[in-house]
């Protein structure tokens, strides 16, 4: 049983990407309700697999200022549509995309705004406080210590000093103290550029818990796998935690983590 296949954003600017089991966006076309100019902005670039936030890179799309904007992918067959991830201009002007509706259904209606409305965007519930919290880990890798997994830089080559890494342990975990508890929507996890099959079946733990280094808290995902040097979003749908967990059970692994972003809101 499949499900509506158009998607319409009305968007100022932004890079759309629709996210599930699959990255169905990859396949489809893309159109826009206009073009801020002839070099860049192409609607195609929402939908290109590059998450580069920075305009003037060329792989944001961008419409001119105007009532009602929008964009829309075909995915040229129908799906049901498990998650979707938004990446929002990062360089400036971040906040014209508040607002913006995400609509899916099959129609063209209102160049498919008549279509439900799936969503009122909120790219990622809450802000990234990863940065505000405090990292450990099972061991240390020399020179790859626990913070550098939430340093805010999404730099994936081991090399250049932004991951963590523990050694080859049996076991081995991440964990990253909130302070307090918070309601978390979503984590995004850089994989390393290099040997990116070390992540595979990782765990996410959410919870309040330090029982067992805190790997016995409620599971958010399992990560299958993460291409390499690229970021994943994992919805944990407002799972209430202070400690995030990152552990690879049941085998010797090292564990690298090149950024770990955590979108929260704090409980009151």
């Amino acid at each position: 049983m499949r499900n509506p296949s158009t998607l319409l954003l009305l968007i100022l600017q932004g890079t759309v990407l629709a996210h599930g089991y699959k990255n169905v966006a990859l396949h489809g076309k893309a159109t826009q309700s206009d073009r801020v100019n002839h070099v860049c902005g192409a609607a195609s670039g929402a939908i290109d697999g590059n998450r580069q936030a920075n305009f003037y890179a060329g792989s944001c799309t961008h419409t001119e200022r105007m009532t009602n904007p929008w964009w829309r992918v075909d995915l040229l067959d129908t799906y049901i549509i498990t998650s979707m991830s938004v990446t929002n201009r990062g360089d400036c002007c971040a906040v014209e995309l508040n607002g913006a509706e995400i609509h899916i259904g099959n129609s063209l209606l209102s160049d498919g705004a008549a279509n439900p409305i799936g969503y009122q965007v909120l790219i990622k519930p809450g802000e990234n406080m990863a940065i505000y919290g405090k990292a450990s880990q099972s061991t240390v890798y020399p020179g790859a210590i626990a913070n550098n997994a939430i340093d805010g830089n999404r730099e994936a080559r081991f090399d250049l000093g932004s991951c963590s890494a523990t050694n080859n342990d049996f076991n081995p975990w991440w964990r990253l103290d909130l302070g307090k508890t918070h309601k978390v929507f979503s984590i995004s996890i850089t994989n390393r550029l290099e040997v990116h099959t070390r992540i595979n079946g990782a765990e996410i733990r959410i919870g309040d818990s330090l029982d067992n280094n805190g790997n016995n808290n409620p599971r958010c995902a399992v990560i299958s796998t993460i291409s390499p040097g690229f970021t994943e979003t994992f919805q944990c749908n407002g799972m209430d935690g202070r400690f995030i967990n990152i552990v690879i059970p049941g085998r010797n692994e090292f564990l690298t983590l090149c950024e770990v972003e955590v979108y929260a809101s704090r409980l009151d």
